[in-house]
Order: structure tokens, then C-alpha cells, then sequence
């Protein structure tokens, strides 16, 4: 009998454990068919990643720059700025990632709409396809498939893979967010969300508040994002043996809320916690830890001290 290749991860590789609830709600029915998007499409929404996640965002560093030369920059605009990266990194890093991606804890349908809705706020994409690129990213990682690896230059995984951001085949590499009703939801309603992002800081602080609570606001957390793309394959230390070019990055690690601990990452995807020692920064853990705290969130996966041993290897950095 011949072999069948698999175009990506299992179900059990890609989201390993799931708990009896995962299972009842979404493994019992079947995924939804969705249409191959056209080459025209994804050329399309290529198009407007470079407008809006390129050249917009952009253009509100040097606004931001000019209302600070002007002197019309308020605590209000700086605080602005601080929640909206709060909010919508943590969107991204507790919600996005740790929840939908890997689900390495569990928590209330409110909590995982509201922290989609933040994560959907950084605009950074609809959930479903954040979540495909990241499990293709991990099935893939440096290799021929992988979406955003720095072997195909540092600019091409920290921003150009964009470009194609729309390329990726979510009933292979997300079928558990197309089975998943809170998660679809906020997916499909990701122009509102992204709509809100930059609408609310106005209403609040006027062009001054969209400029920092806005567009400058978007410009760090994408940067910040992507940076575990380019930098945290390229810069840092390298504890764990993870077969690919992933490292711990503290700068990263510090700005992208335990985002830059990645070499531990990868070799952990299943983990809540990306800071595995007490001196590794890691608020998102901080956060889940906090919810569990409080009933919020519970299931929430860490590995062992002895896994952790078992996995060490002869340790490298990279500058």
C-alpha cells in the first residue's frame, strides 16, 4: 500500500491534550468546507497589508514624532499608547497565541471572546489565519513551508512574508478555530474589531489620540511581533535542541511579553508559560497565572522539571 502524505500537522500534534470539553465542542463535528481563496485574493490582501500594516502605521511614527516636536502630546496620548499596547499585545500573546493557537489553558467563552477581540484589535489579521500561519510556522519551522523564516532574508520574516499572509490553508493548519463558534465570530467581524482600534483612541483624544493611541500604537506591537519572527530566529541563546534556528531573545522577551523566550517555546509549543525560570520576563504568563488565580482560567499547561532536564541540550548563542 502506497503512503499518504500529510500537507501539515495532525490534530494531536498541532493542539496535543485536548480537554474533554475541546473534544464535545468541536472535535464531534465535522470542519466546515471553505473556498479556496484566488490568486487574486491573496494578491489583494497583500496589497492592503502593505497599506495598512506597512505604510499607514508608518506614516504615525513620523506624526507621533511631530506632535512631540509641537508639544501638544498629553499624559492622556502617552496613556493612550501604554493600554492600547497592553491590551492588544496581550491580545495577541495571551489570546491569539497561547489560547487559540496551542491551547495551553482554558477559560469562560467571554474571556476567549474578549481577549480575540483585543488580539483582533492589533491588527494583525483575522484569528483563523493568524492561528493556520502560526501552526504552519511550527510544522514547518525553517524549513521549504515555513511562512516566515529568516533563511529567506531578515526583512522577508519580519515583514515581507505579509505579502501572503492570506496564503494558508486553514482547514489543514486550523481546524479547531473553524469548529469553534467564539472564535469564527470574532474572525469574521475582524474589520469591526480593527475599525474599533482606531476609532475609540479618537473619540478619546482627538487626531492626537489616534495618532498614539492609534497608528503609533499599531506600528510597535506589529514591530514588536514580527521581531519573534526575524530576531528570535536569528539573535539570542539557544538552551533546548529544537531542530530549527529558534532562540531566547531578552529584549524581546521583556517588550513582547514573554514572547522572546522562544527557544523554549518551540521546544514546549503546548505551554502557557514561555519564561520557564523565575528571571525570564514573561507577563502573559503572569496573566494567565493571575486568572487562574481568580477562576478564570484553568487546565493551564506547564512542562515538568524533569522535562524540562530531558530536553536541555549543550547550549549556543547567536549574535
Amino acid at each position: 500500500m502506497g503512503t499518504i502524505k500529510q500537507k501539515g500537522p495532525s490534530l494531536e500534534d498541532s493542539h496535543p491534550k485536548l480537554s474533554t470539553f475541546d473534544q464535545s465542542m468541536t472535535l464531534a463535528q465535522p470542519v466546515p468546507r471553505i473556498h479556496p481563496r484566488s490568486a487574486a485574493t491573496i494578491q489583494f490582501r497583500g496589497f492592503l497589508a502593505v497599506i495598512f500594516v506597512w505604510l499607514v502605521p508608518s506614516i504615525g511614527v513620523v506624526l507621533a514624532v511631530a506632535t512631540l516636536a509641537m508639544g501638544v502630546v498629553e499624559p492622556l496620548h502617552i496613556g493612550m499608547f501604554v493600554v492600547g499596547w497592553l491590551l492588544t499585545g496581550t491580545g495577541i500573546t495571551v489570546g491569539f497565541h497561547r489560547l487559540a493557537t496551542h491551547r495551553s489553558f482554558e477559560t469562560h467563552p467571554v474571556i476567549k471572546a474578549l481577549l480575540l477581540i483585543f488580539g483582533s484589535m492589533a491588527a494583525e489579521g483575522p484569528v483563523l489565519d493568524w492561528v493556520a500561519q502560526h501552526v504552519k510556522h511550527h510544522a514547518n519551522s525553517d524549513k521549504a513551508n515555513d511562512p516566515h523564516t529568516p533563511n529567506d532574508g531578515f526583512f522577508h520574516a519580519h515583514w515581507g512574508w505579509l505579502r501572503r499572509f492570506a496564503d494558508v490553508e486553514a482547514e489543514t493548519y486550523a481546524p479547531l478555530i473553524l469548529r469553534d463558534p467564539v472564535a469564527m465570530f470574532v474572525s469574521k467581524t475582524f474589520p469591526l474589531w480593527v475599525t474599533a482600534s482606531y476609532v475609540i483612541p479618537f473619540l478619546i483624544g482627538g487626531w492626537v489620540g489616534l495618532i498614539w493611541g492609534g497608528l503609533f500604537r499599531a506600528f510597535f506591537v506589529y514591530n514588536v511581533t514580527f521581531a519573534v519572527n526575524s530576531v528570535c530566529h536569528r539573535f539570542g541563546s539557544r538552551p533546548y535542541p529544537t531542530g530549527d534556528l529558534s532562540t531566547n531573545n531578552w529584549v524581546v522577551g521583556v517588550l513582547g511579553f514573554g514572547e522572546g523566550w522562544h527557544n523554549n517555546h518551540h521546544a514546549f509549543p503546548f505551554s502557557a508559560f514561555h519564561g520557564l525560570h523565575w528571571w525570564q520576563v514573561d507577563v502573559s504568563a503572569w496573566i494567565i497565572s493571575s486568572m487562574r488565580a481568580v477562576g478564570l482560567a484553568w487546565n493551564v499547561r506547564k512542562p515538568t522539571e524533569e522535562q524540562i532536564r530531558g530536553r536541555l541540550g549543550t547550549a549556543t548563542t547567536t549574535l
